[in-house]
């Protein structure tokens, strides 16, 4: 057994009587109807609509848990607390928790992005790590999370396919950077995908990241450029979709 517990993630815990209002006013999806078991994808973004830190919620009675990257925990601590101003909200590290992962455990939530990604739950550490499975899980899904793959202050947050899995709601009323990313949808202009191809096949200027290990280079390509036979069958659909309705 490698265990479920992903290393690589850290939770924070955010709690108070005005904790779900407070963070309702920054992040990309509706943070007042999170329910147990029904986590949900986010991302707090610059006034541009770039993503700077992204997250999956968790409800825990009012309190509501971030499950972060680990590397970014404190960083995006500080900059939740800079938001805080005079609310009634407190911001602090959940050492007791941890975040769990399997590709089958039918009694856990799926992951929100992507039912493919696998199921995925907040418990106390165990033993084991499963970050290196499901990374590379993820990564063969197209799919693309923290700091060194989207880039913080780079990537508008529909570039990094973030309509596509389930990580903005559109009604849900203002938040940072809420703008210019419903400008984006209602014009149907996300005109560069966040992708992963061959690292032999990699452009410096496009680049995010280089995965040596996986082969792989990440990069920020221009939709007309894709080949749909060399996305995965979630976003080739929505490239489709995009070009048929221009």
């Amino acid at each position: 057994m490698t265990g479920t517990t992903l290393t690589d993630r850290a939770i924070l815990r955010i709690s108070g009587e005005e904790a779900r209002p407070f963070l309702q006013g920054l992040l990309t999806r509706d943070v007042l109807t999170l329910a147990p078991g029904a986590p949900r994808w986010t991302a707090l973004l610059t006034a541009q609509g770039k993503a700077l830190f992204d997250m999956i919620l968790w409800a825990d009675g009012d309190d509501v848990l971030i499950d972060c990257e680990a590397a970014q925990a404190d960083a995006l601590a500080k900059r939740l607390t800079l938001y805080r101003l005079r609310r009634k909200v407190v911001i602090a590290r959940d050492e007791s928790l941890a975040v769990h992962w399997a590709l089958e455990a039918a009694d856990r939530p799926h992951d929100p992005r992507l039912p493919a990604l696998g199921h995925r739950w907040i418990a106390a550490p165990g033993d084991g790590d499963a970050a290196a499975t499901f990374r590379a899980h993820r990564l063969a899904l197209g799919v693309f999370e923290g700091a060194g793959e989207l880039g913080q202050d780079q990537t508008l947050w529909l570039e990094t396919n973030a309509g596509e899995l389930n990580g903005v709601d559109y009604d849900k009323g203002c938040y940072v950077g809420q703008e210019n990313t419903a400008r984006m949808h209602y014009r149907a202009k996300v005109n560069r995908r966040l992708v992963a191809v061959p690292l032999r096949q990699a452009d410096e200027k496009r680049q995010r990241a280089a995965l040596p290990d996986m082969g792989l280079s990440i990069e920020l390509r221009r939709v007309e450029t894709l080949d749909p036979a060399t996305l995965p069958d979630w976003l080739a659909a929505a490239v489709a979709a995009q070009a048929a309705a221009e």
